[in-house]
């Protein structure tokens, strides 16, 4: 029985931009330390034998191989070592060893089909394995599980041997657990973060400004990154957005920004993008940036785990990564969101500010109001019409402000304007019809319609109306159970299923007045996502009753 080496894939990116590396890691060792693993590595091929390849047709989306456990432990190899797999056409891949007594026999070596596609493995084919050392990041992993700090150069190790698949994913594991019992030093952030943007490409725009901004999360809608892109780059600063797409909500940046146009670019592409608008929005997984934090958050998410240093880290990675200098963060308090205090949220805060000054950058965490949705759509195509609607000077009145308000805090960390100018200057943006204008030339350089109209923008055509059931105000509009009944519609693969929300928190409502709409492409979908209205109740009435006494 073979355990815990089953995965989901995870998309490489196409391209390497020019001056960059392969993304394998070794770029981030000293000459003194490629000459040490050299030397070992001249030692460990005294340690090799031959046997002959049978693929196993299973992705795993890992590096593993399958040795046959007698014969494994005659060589002194077992579980969770490491093996150089090297082939006769000169390919070569390091792998973690998995033992089993039936899947393979005495002289073979089972080769998943992801390690057997990227070494062109066939099926009976000779491959030669030597057996390498523990690496030395395993002592460091210890290290830091004791309480101890880590230096650069350790840190920079793991994340090298992340890179080159020399740590198993327990190893990882143990790793990530340290790091959330332990805490970590300013010092330690700064090298992992450093170490994170090396494991990578980088965009290199060569101008200034450059900016970003990131949200911490957890707010349905709220899709201020879509609105502020191009106000920003109106405004003359260069912003080369990476956006992520949808793990637990209905929607990421990058899905709802697939509606208007295509976000799974190279680097080199995404460069010729911003340099021409100023501005682009494309799906960070496609591109080779930070690239060692997509394997961290394979092993974070599934545990639950997101040590305060490595979310800043893997924040401040993808911002250096891109080039920017200047970064907002959005950090969203209230009830049912990721920060559900303000001690927290300013410690956040500070963190960023503190980390952001050893790594070059000037930035300011900005708290705000996490309480409810921001903007009427919750899916993809839902709330890409209220992006275009804000754009055009209409729109939701809360993703409106709280966009001008993210975007005047940039223009004045740039010194583009004057402290408490901001707001002002991005709200004549948008008001000017710039904004819009800006918009379109992304959309057209990112391959999309630049004439797009919100109506062109295609919504689920079976639709269920939710109505207040009695007659009082909203006290809350719960994030996470809007996502749900969005995501049971199908969102965010199906680009038009959503929740469309017609009253906000605060409203006075009477009995029979709609509350939102659900949308989906299907009628099991909308089914499905009408039953899902019997365990998430995303709208609270106010209770007026607090408690008797006798």
């Amino acid at each position: 029985m073979i355990g815990g080496i089953f995965g989901a894939v995870g998309k490489k990116g196409k391209a390497v931009a020019k001056g960059g590396n392969s993304g394998n890691g070794n770029h981030i060792l000293s000459e003194e330390e490629k000459e040490k693993r050299k030397k070992k590595e001249q030692l460990w091929e005294q340690k090799k034998y031959t046997v002959q390849a049978h693929v196993i047709d299973i992705i795993t989306g890992k590096s593993v191989v399958v040795l046959n456990e007698t014969e494994a432990m005659e060589n002194d190899v077992r579980q969770g070592y490491r093996v150089h797999v090297k082939t006769s056409s000169g390919g070569d891949k390091i792998c973690i060893v998995d033992l089993s007594k039936e899947m393979v026999k005495r002289g073979e070596i089972g080769v998943f089909g992801d390690v057997a596609h990227a070494l062109k493995i066939e099926e009976g084919d000779i491959i030669q394995l030597v057996k390498m050392e523990r690496p030395a990041s395993i002592e460091y992993i210890r290290k830091k599980l004791d309480g101890e700090g880590l230096e650069r150069a350790q840190v920079r190790s793991i994340i090298h041997d992340l890179m080159d698949n020399r740590l198993s994913e327990a190893e990882l594991a143990v790793w990530i657990s340290a790091m959330y019992i332990r805490g970590m030093g300013e010092d330690e952030v700064v090298s992992l973060t450093n170490s994170i943007v090396e494991s990578g490409d980088q965009l290199d725009l060569g101008v200034k400004p450059v900016a970003d901004k990131h949200c911490i999360g957890g707010v349905a809608g709220n899709r201020t990154t879509m609105v502020m892109v191009p106000l920003i780059a109106a405004g003359g600063v260069y912003i080369p957005k990476t956006s992520s797409r949808a793990i637990t909500s209905a929607a990421g940046t990058a899905d709802t920004m697939e509606v208007l146009a295509p976000v799974d670019f190279s680097v080199d592409e995404m460069k010729r993008i911003v340099l021409k608008t100023k501005g682009a929005i494309a799906w960070g997984g496609g591109m080779n940036l930070a690239s060692a934090d997509d394997k961290l958050i394979k092993i974070r998410n599934p545990l639950s785990l997101d040590p305060r240093g490595t979310l800043l880290a893997s924040i401040l990675a993808k911002k250096k990564s891109v080039g920017a200098h200047y970064v907002v963060v959005d950090i969203p308090l209230g009830r049912g969101v990721k920060v559900m205090n303000m001690e927290d949220a300013e410690a956040l805060g500070a963190d960023f500010i503190k980390i952001g000054k050893h790594l070059d950058m000037t930035i300011e965490g900005l708290i705000t109001d996490g309480s409810e949705p921001v903007g009427n759509g919750i899916g993809p195509a839902l709330e890409c019409r209220d992006v275009v609607e804000v754009l055009k000077g209409g729109g939701p009145a809360d993703l409106r402000n709280k966009s001008a308000m993210l975007t005047g805090k940039l223009f004045e960390l740039v010194g583009k304007v004057k402290p408490g100018e901001g707001y002002d200057v991005a709200m004549n943006l948008i008001s000017s019809g710039k904004a819009w204008n800006k918009m379109k030339d992304i959309i057209a350089e990112q391959g999309g319609d630049p004439n797009v109209r919100e109506s062109d923008i295609p919504i689920g055509q079976c639709k269920h109306t939710v109505v207040a059931e009695k007659e009082g105000k909203i006290s809350h509009i719960d994030n996470k159970a809007v996502s749900r009944i969005a995501r049971a519609a199908g969102a965010p693969k199906n680009k038009g299923a959503g929740v469309y929300l017609h009253r906000l928190k605060g409203d006075r409502v009477r009995q029979g007045d709609v509350l939102f709409d659900i949308y989906a492409e299907s009628e099991a979908s909308l089914d499905y996502a009408i039953k899902a209205l019997d365990v998430w109740k995303p709208i609270e009435m106010e209770k007026m009753l607090l408690g008797t006494m006798r």
